[in-house]
């Protein structure tokens, strides 16, 4: 925490950032390619009723729907050219990942370096175009089926519309990650995740004004936002605390002889983040859980516009896998503990880590090299999952806690707040980067008037 303190800090000097231009051109790329993106989210796509899909949102607000409005800062709601956000490319980057464990030749670039890497980004791409396409010819059938109180969705539903919504909507997509790719090299941060981490916070001025107008009518009390306030802060220093931790194993190198010299014989350390699988868990048992709901809300909007009854099971459904449920809840809680275990086990092997180690000659003291040490860092791994994904658990649980037992009005917390949290975590560690870049140019620039003066 101090280190990141520290960081803050510096980045917040004031004086050094105006000096810096290099850095403050990338920051204004950075904000204009956000208010671009943000101009994006409120252009509609053509042949919608907004009036009715404003009613539809409304009665899947706590849904799957909802989730991923969330992540478009109200794009899908209002069923923009932005729609899509770059979920699809999310869902593709997931499944090229995954394929890399079970395919030999995926295996293989990913092990050939920033060659291999520029083959699989352009599979994700190509697989990003077939899953956007995809789901904006389901958005459009899904439409065209939908109707409220007024009407349907769609004004004039038929092929047109079809194929409009599944061009403007890919096309969207696309722009939205060619944009993210310009911020990464020519502004501050991961582009797509600053895209992502911009549509989460577009909706906390709403949420704000939601809670004061809440406690301004006395539904809320001052001393609960209060506490809710401070509740906050702790959170999010809990997040960026865990987010950093880190377990460091010692790593030695022999020495070795050259010539007349020795080299080597300096220790070093393997870090081992607490959370190793990151926010995919969260989303992937999010998603699970909210499909049968969303499907059963669909079924009864469905039904009552048709003047029939909705069936048992799906009453069933929507009653026990409702937000704030017992049942829930614990079905949340093991299937974040799953996917944290198994995304570990994807994007971290401890045999190829101990080879590489053995490769170079490193050993962790006490251990023997290669097979021991796998079976060591296999065993340390796992412990540190079991805590990681206790504390996915905690965040992710606690909104569902305050939304269903105390009546919060917004989301807090989750994987929205750690994509917030760790993103501008991110951010600010390039921004200090530069500006210490920036020191470093500066002096060597003194330094050689100096020696030209001497």
């Amino acid at each position: 925490m101090a280190s990141a303190a520290e960081q803050l800090a510096a980045t917040l000097n004031f004086g050094v950032l105006a000096k810096a231009t290099e850095l403050k051109k990338r920051i204004w790329f950075t904000l204009g390619a956000l208010i671009v993106y943000r101009l994006g989210t409120y252009i509609p796509i053509p042949g919608i009723d907004p009036v009715v899909l404003a009613e539809i949102f409304r009665q899947q607000q706590g849904g799957i729907l909802g989730m991923f409005d969330m992540f478009s800062g109200g794009a899908l709601g209002r069923m923009t050219i932005f729609a899509l956000s770059v979920m699809p490319w999310v869902s593709a980057s997931i499944i090229v990942q995954l394929m890399t464990a079970v395919s030999p030749k995926l295996e293989q670039l990913k092990k050939e370096g920033p060659a291999g890497q520029k083959v699989i980004n352009q599979y994700t791409r190509y697989g990003t175009v077939v899953l956007a396409a995809l789901q904006a010819y389901g958005i459009a059938i899904g439409l065209e089926g939908t109707r409220g109180s007024t009407g349907g969705a769609v004004i004039d539903p038929g092929l047109l519309f079809r194929i409009s919504t599944v061009v403007t909507l890919t096309g969207g997509t696309m722009f939205l990650l060619w944009l993210g790719e310009q911020m990464t090299q020519r502004g501050i941060g991961n582009g797509l995740s600053v895209i992502i981490m911009a549509g989460i916070v577009a909706g906390l001025p709403h949420a704000i004004a939601a809670t004061l107008e809440l406690g301004r009518t006395g539904a809320l009390s001052t001393i609960f936002i209060i506490l809710l306030l401070v509740m906050a802060a702790g959170v999010v220093f809990f997040v960026v605390f865990m987010e950093r931790a880190q377990r460091r194993l010692i790593v030695q190198y022999p020495k070795r002889q050259v010539g007349q010299r020795m080299f080597g014989g300096e220790s070093s350390h393997l870090p081992l983040r607490l959370n190793t699988s990151g926010v995919i868990p969260p989303i992937f048992a999010s998603s699970l859980l909210l499909m049968p709901t969303t499907i059963a809300g669909f079924s009864a909007a469905q039904g009552s516009q048709a003047g029939e009854a909705p069936s048992e099971f799906m009453s069933l459904i929507a009653t026990y896998l409702s937000h704030g449920s017992a049942l829930y809840m614990i079905l949340y809680v093991a299937l974040i503990t799953f996917f944290a275990f198994f995304y570990t086990a994807i994007v971290f092997n401890p045999e190829d880590t101990a080879d590489n180690l053995k490769r170079y000659g490193g050993f962790i003291p006490g251990i023997r090299p290669g097979k021991n040490t796998a079976e060591y860092l296999d065993f340390i791994l796992s412990r540190l999952t079991v805590i990681g994904a206790a504390y996915l658990s905690i965040v992710c649980i606690l909104p569902e806690i305050l939304i269903s037992r105390f009546a919060v009005p917004f989301y807090f917390g989750g994987t929205s707040l750690m994509i917030v949290v760790t993103v501008t975590m991110d951010t600010v560690a390039q921004i200090h980067a530069h500006l210490v870049a920036h020191q470093y140019e500066g002096l060597i620039k003194k330094a050689k008037l100096r020696g030209r003066r001497g």
